[in-house]
């Protein structure tokens, strides 16, 4: 019943079109034994993602993405039962029409932390950065290699060099000023040769944000970490930039309590330049969020946000 995906624009014309995708996720759903199961649409993220019922959530990937909605599956089994964060259990996963895949994994429980946050107290907040910073510890231990098959980049090194090589034309393409782009060519001369071409291959979560992480508000504990969909094998260090702009929200002492309870930290200026070279890099909406303090120039910019103490 959904029609096929291969294009930005035909993705644009379906995805927020609710008469095109819920009869769709209502069909799967009785397909996979849940017919007639209230379907509840998230509002957030890129996939289309419906509550089904309270113990189920069905996400959908189009043709166009079909291979997140592999690894998503791939990483979800490979984490389960093994991180000190709940994650979702995958109950069936696989292909549905027209290109689309689909995962349907169980339902956590909890309210997202990036609504929660403002009310947590601040003595909870250094509580939780420390339970984040014990599970990515964890997550970062687990071998990668069974999954190497369905993760990106492959090779480190050449993802470096392109994502180098692109930097100052995707910011360019955010909006970022003038006075900015031109500190990105040399900023990132300086820096880059210390990253590592071959680093120990991590699993990475890449989106290490408060928007993927569940809290019980009573006593404040994280109940679950979820959408492994954009994971891939690489650096440790890549999965920081998330962390310090999302979780600890440029705080450096909130960074440096998370870093401990990691076991290592990471020199600001290699996080800001993995911020640059990130898949989903926007210079400007992070100054929006966190604000420019580092009066217009990269390497105070980065002891602002990264500075770990």
């Amino acid at each position: 019943m959904l029609p096929a995906v291969e294009t930005d624009e035909e993705w644009d014309a379906v995805v927020r079109d609710e008469a095109v995708m819920r009869p769709g996720a209502a069909e799967l759903c009785a397909r996979l034994g849940l017919a007639g199961a209230p379907l509840t649409r998230f509002t957030e993220g890129s996939q289309p993602v419906y509550a089904v019922g309270d113990a189920h959530v069905l996400k959908l990937f189009p043709g166009s993405a079909a291979r997140d909605g592999v690894a998503e599956a791939g990483v979800l089994a490979r984490v389960e039962g093994r991180l000190p964060v709940p994650t979702p259990r995958v109950r069936a996963a696989g292909e549905y029409e027209n290109g689309w895949r689909y995962v349907l994994m169980s339902r956590l429980t909890g309210e997202n932390l990036a609504h929660a946050w403002e009310r947590v107290p601040p003595a909870h907040r250094q509580r939780l950065v420390t339970e984040i910073g014990e599970t990515l510890a964890v997550l970062h231990g687990l071998a990668p290699g069974p999954l190497a098959d369905l993760l990106g980049p492959g090779d480190w090194a050449a993802f470096v060099d392109r994502q180098s090589a692109g930097a100052v034309a995707r910011q360019r393409s955010r909006g970022l000023p003038a006075e900015w782009l031109e500190q990105i060519p040399g900023f990132l001369a300086s820096v880059t040769p210390a990253l590592p071409r071959t680093p120990r291959p991590s699993l990475l979560h890449t989106e290490v944000m408060r928007q993927h992480f569940l809290v019980d508000p009573d006593g404040w504990r994280l109940t679950g970490l979820f959408d492994f969909e954009p994971a891939m094998i690489g650096d440790r260090a890549y999965d920081f930039v998330g962390v310090g702009l999302f979780v600890t929200g440029g705080d450096p002492a909130l960074l440096g309590r998370l870093a401990r309870a990691y076991g290592e930290g990471f020199e600001p200026d290699v996080l800001l330049a993995y911020t640059l070279l990130h898949v989903y890099s926007n210079l400007p909406w992070y100054l929006r969020e966190l604000g420019d303090r580092g009066a217009g120039d990269l390497r105070e910019l980065a002891e602002a946000w990264f500075g770990t103490v």
